[in-house]
């Protein structure tokens, strides 16, 4: 492990409560290892405000990493790697801080606050690398996590298929068992950064005999292994974030299967409640945000105006229930369909105000582009749906085919 640079000891430096909400029975100012909250938020605002008049930081982008930005992005998760920022839960033998997670919520938030990109990308710092950590061996951990952190390795999703996005569990991409490898061969679509990945987390069919989840397995994919051939999909914004990505005969080998063969499901499952329910109080903060800004608009049309105060009232029960401390998979799941569906209608309503101008090439018009495709991504809204009603209504479940 090479030396790091940290900005002080641990005395000095290390707390962990977020200022939104506090889930602790100890003192508001300190951690579980008794180390100043506000201390370290301090060094947080500090770094944060250095980087950004440097121009080391990279402006934020949300969870899918824009192409135009790769380089920049690397640069910045390095930074924040050797300033001790990165894996600040993470444990220290794996290049991580040891701290709780509150401690990733105080960056995360002041993050949102200074406008900037807390990571590199979400498939590679909360997907892979919790996953990982949690289904991995010694060896995969030393060989994944630390580069990881460090933006030397970038990570891709390659879960959906062109007959499997919402109903994940009939994908058909094949994983055969040939001694100390298994074969791959099949399709994947919608594939963040595939372009640019090192590496991949995969999905595919080991036991075609067992129905449906029960025979899938979870995969650490070279993006470089032959057979390996990505096709960057050209988006209606001119950008290319998402691939195909086809797999022909593609040798894995079983050193690079994460968790127990046909276990896959269950690791995929805690990897889909980290991406829906991750941005915690920066979610909060960037919502506040387009709030303040909602506020301030008004147009001459009366209906888009009682449009847009309605979308005013749906922002403020979306911020109410990002308050609330409790709540698993169907807290996520509610959040993450009232987020996107009020994403989507908000940059509806913003356009219809821009009227002629809303056909002129910019980042608003950009954002109207991009904002349907966030109603799929992560789990459409009708998946979303569904998890709501059979899991907080108790509603019988949608009928199958």
């Amino acid at each position: 492990m090479r030396p790091r640079r940290y900005l002080g000891g641990h005395g000095e430096l290390w707390g962990t409560a977020p200022r939104l909400v506090v889930v602790c029975h100890r003192s508001p100012h300190q951690t579980s290892s008794g180390v100043d909250y506000e201390t370290f938020r301090q060094r947080v605002v500090v770094f944060l405000k250095q980087s950004v008049a440097e121009g080391v930081s990279c402006v934020s982008y949300g969870a899918i990493l824009p192409p135009h930005l790769h380089d920049q992005a690397r640069s910045w998760q390095n930074a924040i790697f050797e300033a001790g920022f990165a894996g600040l839960h993470w444990p220290i033998e794996y290049g991580g801080q040891g701290f709780d997670r509150a401690a990733t919520g105080i960056w995360t938030e002041e993050c949102a606050r200074a406008q900037v990109s807390p990571y590199l990308n979400l498939q590679g710092l909360i997907l892979a690398g919790e996953a990982i950590q949690r289904a991995g061996s010694k060896d995969q951990k030393e060989r994944f996590l630390q580069p990881t952190l460090s933006g030397e390795m970038l990570w891709c999703q390659l879960f959906s298929e062109p007959d499997a996005g919402s109903d994940l569990a009939s994908l058909t991409t094949s994983a055969t068992r040939d001694g100390d490898h298994y074969v791959l061969n099949g399709q994947k679509v919608w594939t963040s950064n595939g372009q640019h990945a090192e590496f991949g987390i995969l999905l595919a069919r080991t036991d075609p005999d067992r129905l449906r989840h029960r025979g899938i397995s979870f995969f650490l994919l070279d993006m470089h292994n032959p057979g390996v051939e990505v096709r960057p999909v050209i988006q209606m914004t001119g950008e290319a974030e998402f691939c195909e990505v086809f797999l022909q005969d593609v040798a894995v080998p079983t050193s690079c299967l994460l968790g127990p063969e046909n276990d896959g499901w269950r690791v995929t499952m805690e990897v889909l409640l980290d991406e829906r329910g991750t941005s915690g109080s920066a979610s909060l903060i960037n919502l506040e945000r387009r709030l303040s800004q909602l506020a301030s608009q008004r147009g001459s049309n009366p209906v888009l105006n009682d449009e847009l105060m309605k979308l005013y009232v749906r922002g403020h029960a979306l911020r109410a229930m990002l308050l609330r401390s409790d709540g698993g998979v169907e807290k996520a799941s509610a959040a993450k369909l009232m987020r996107t569906e009020f994403e989507f209608d908000l940059a509806a309503v913003e356009t219809s105000l821009r009227g002629a101008t809303a056909m002129l090439a910019g980042s608003q018009t950009n954002r109207f582009l991009y904002s349907p495709g966030m109603k799929i991504a992560g789990g459409t809204s009708e998946i979303q749906r569904n998890i709501i009603g059979e899991r907080v209504l108790g509603l019988g479940r949608e009928p199958r085919a």
